[in-house]
């Protein structure tokens, strides 16, 4: 057997590495605990703890009760989500795919004007403008068109796109095939780590969005789960909406936050480990080459 010989460097790097995870996990850690305590616990050893000494689902009795408005709001977020990524990765995809023709005449022109969306925005009022002139305020729709195509994601793909050689579509051209015919049934299939990458960059940046549904949306019934998170987190004023017709009245402000933060966090962490091959891969793939 070989002796095992560990550097200074993979000693250092280690231990980096477990500081780094330890910070990382005890925010997490400290949420989830104080969300299990009970009003006797905070008030002796404070809202925030690390190991509750007795564990209280009271907390998640009041957010998962039936006439709570979290389930609407869950049904709005996962609704999002669902359609959001959806459209995202057409638009993105297509877009992406038309860029990645080399032979495309302005090719140069148009990624400019890509990247320059990028760089420079038209700014909050005049996208609100634009946003009211095209008559999606106050509807689903609001939280997805605004933001259709994301240029970052879009040239991941669009690099991603250029690694599949030219020989492929041509040969299928050759037989008879369309554009369609070839971006739907070659360029999408041998892109599956670069759609799983992008669409899980969409699907997070939909799931924590708040701020466009504040200032496009009135309507309380279309208020996706992190409005009410960010009103709860902020002046707790959903909390005493969300109390009434309960009896459940001795719950600290903090142990509610805490768990309506659980609630809307382990969705998208459950999600994430099936997919984080796919995820690393295309996002290698497609910063290494361009």
């Amino acid at each position: 057997m070989k002796k095992l010989r560990i550097s200074a460097f993979d000693v250092i790097n280690i231990f980096v590495l477990c500081v780094l995870c330890f910070v990382f996990i005890m925010p997490l850690v400290t949420v989830v605990s104080s969300s299990l305590i009970s009003i006797r616990e905070s008030a002796r050893r404070g809202s925030y703890v690390v190991i509750p000494e007795v564990i209280d689902i009271t907390a998640y009795k009041l957010l998962l009760r039936r006439t709570s408005n979290i389930y609407r709001a869950y049904g709005v977020t996962i609704m999002r989500v669902l359609a959001g990524t959806f459209a995202n990765l057409l638009f993105t995809s297509t877009l992406a795919y038309g860029l990645s023709k080399r032979k495309l005449p302005g090719l140069g022109f148009f990624t400019s004007f890509c990247f320059l969306t990028m760089l420079f925005s038209g700014g909050l009022i005049p996208t609100y403008i634009v946003v009211r002139m095209t008559g999606v305020t106050n509807t689903f729709w609001a939280m997805i068109v605004p933001s259709l195509v994301g240029v970052w994601n879009l040239l991941i793909m669009r690099t991603f796109f250029w690694q599949i050689p030219e020989s492929l579509s041509e040969s299928a051209e050759i037989d008879g095939a369309s554009e369609w015919r070839v971006f739907l049934r070659i360029f999408l299939p041998l892109s599956v780590p670069s759609l799983v990458t992008v669409g899980m960059f969409y699907a997070v940046g939909h799931w924590n969005a708040w701020f466009d549904a504040a200032i496009y949306i009135n309507r309380w019934d279309l208020k996706p789960l992190q409005i009410i998170l960010r009103d709860m987190v902020s002046n707790m004023a959903q909390t005493d909406v969300m109390m009434q017709g309960t009896d459940v009245t001795l719950i600290p402000d903090a142990t509610l936050r805490c768990a309506t933060i659980v609630v809307s966090t382990v969705p998208i962490l459950c999600i994430y480990p099936f997919l984080q091959k796919y995820f690393i891969k295309g996002a290698m793939v497609g910063a290494v080459k361009g």
